[in-house]
């Protein structure tokens, strides 16, 4: 499967994603020391991006190396990079790394991008005997105690959803900006939005995305885990209206608009942040950002 549009889809945007994107809490690094059973785990980071993910593993690992099929992003990940931890070019299912040399293999963020089959075989060929595999996703967006602003988000995320399909039927230009009917404004926020915004979608550009929530029933049909569950935590970070408007303008979706020629005022990116800075302030307040944990044991 030709997979450079999921790559692609992140391209251009690496400092923006570096500085406004959260990081997992110290929790999961504890937890995935335990489960296997190593004080000072090798990590391999697949879908590494920008390295956040694999800066905060080397903050629990004794080494770390970051596998991102993406330039740009390496580019980030080296000029930033924590001590233990480097990156090298390859993909969830071709990292070019030995068998059995790591203890715990991440995918932060990241595998609803990657051929599953593909990945969870060069998993299993990373792993050691009793090595852990965690896929950490974070729910969009996070809590910040208030209504109107996370309501936002998800109105804009369905406005951006419309133009997406737009694109993927093949127009562009005028007819790629044309106003969206008012039905599609008015369209009904998923509840699965935040948590799996691409369950059932078909996406433009090449891309192709993985249901989030078949993540752990795909790990145990692949048969390649003894052991596989599921953990939910939290990790609180500062934020202001800024940030939150950053994050969305970080989101992959946003930047293939973008990429297109749309503006943040078609997008409705423009009358997000108003509501975002009215709501807000200008005072910074707690992020609660939720992360779901899929691991499996091999």
């Amino acid at each position: 499967m030709d997979l450079a549009g999921n790559a692609d889809r992140f391209s251009g945007f690496a400092d923006l994603y570096d500085r406004v994107r959260p990081t997992p809490p110290a929790v999961v690094g504890d937890l995935l020391r335990a489960y296997s059973g190593t004080a000072s785990p090798l990590v391999v980071d697949l879908g590494s991006g920008t390295g956040l993910s694999t800066r905060w593993a080397a903050s629990w690992a004794g080494r770390t190396i970051g596998v991102e099929p993406s330039a740009d992003m390496r580019a980030v990940a080296d000029a930033r990079a924590a001590a233990g931890a480097t990156t090298v070019a390859g993909w969830s299912h071709a990292t070019g790394l030995p068998d059995e040399s790591a203890d715990v293999v991440l995918a932060v963020q990241a595998l609803h991008w990657m051929e599953t089959s593909g990945t969870f075989a060069e998993v299993a060929r990373l792993l050691r005997p009793g090595g852990v595999f965690a896929a950490l996703d974070c729910d969009w967006p996070p809590a910040v105690g208030s209504a109107p602003a996370e309501e936002a988000w998800g109105r804009c995320m369905v406005r951006a959803a419309a133009y997406e399909d737009r694109l993927r039927a093949g127009l562009d230009g005028d007819g790629l900006a044309a106003p969206l009917a008012a039905d599609a404004q008015g369209a009904p926020v998923p509840e699965h939005l935040g948590r799996d915004h691409n369950q059932g979608r078909a996406l433009p550009a090449g891309v192709t995305a993985w249901s989030k929530d078949e993540h752990l029933a795909r790990l145990r049909a692949s048969g390649r885990f003894r052991f596989c569950r599921e953990v939910i935590t939290h990790a609180t970070e500062p934020g202001d209206a800024a940030r939150f408007v950053d994050l969305l303008r970080s989101q992959g979706g946003i930047r293939t608009l973008a990429k297109h020629g749309l503006d943040e005022t078609t997008i409705g990116v423009t009358a997000f942040a108003r509501v975002v800075h009215e709501a807000l302030g200008t005072a910074e307040r707690p992020f609660v950002f939720t992360y779901r944990v899929r691991l499996a044991v091999r």
